[in-house]
């Protein structure tokens, strides 16, 4: 696998203790800690932890050795207005457009997240990527930890 930098927002680390998400969640995270990912997680991120439950807050603690801090400044900040402007999610899910503006800024090769409804969803993705093209930034892809995740090649063909 290519070492790719993933912005990753605060669903993948509650996922950790999801049963429906916790073996593709912890699996993402030992990349991380293997060095096969970079992953990368902003202010917005670390505000959301500081809310969550213990041991959400233990694991995004564990993993700061492997983690790398954007910064959220007056360009994601623009960024996230302009996707809330655009209708691409409503000002209540600010804090989601400011995850997309802050990995779209800082570069990531991806976003990984669990949140199906404003982020790894296709017309949102569209949207998102309308909104950076018009200010002229790259596209971002965003995924599930099921899409990025290693799994055993078993020597079938699909």
């Amino acid at each position: 696998m290519k070492c790719l930098t993933a912005y990753t927002d605060t669903s993948v680390f509650g996922g950790v203790f999801d049963d429906e998400f916790k073996t593709p969640s912890r699996a993402f995270f030992d990349l991380a800690q293997s060095g096969r990912l970079v992953l990368v997680v902003s202010d917005v991120s670390r505000q959301e932890v500081a809310l969550a439950p213990r041991k959400v807050r233990a694991l995004f603690e564990s993993m700061l050795p492997f983690m790398r801090l954007v910064p959220v400044d007056s360009e994601v900040f623009a960024l996230r207005d302009a996707y809330v402007s655009a209708g691409v999610v409503g000002a209540r899910r600010a804090d989601d457009a400011a995850h997309v503006a802050a990995a779209t800024i800082a570069g990531a090769d991806v976003i990984v997240s669990w949140n199906f409804r404003h982020m790894v969803h296709v017309e949102k993705i569209r949207a998102y990527n309308e909104v950076n093209a018009s200010r002229g930034h790259r596209a971002i892809d965003i995924r599930s930890p099921l899409e990025v995740i290693e799994y055993e090649d078993e020597g079938q063909d699909i």
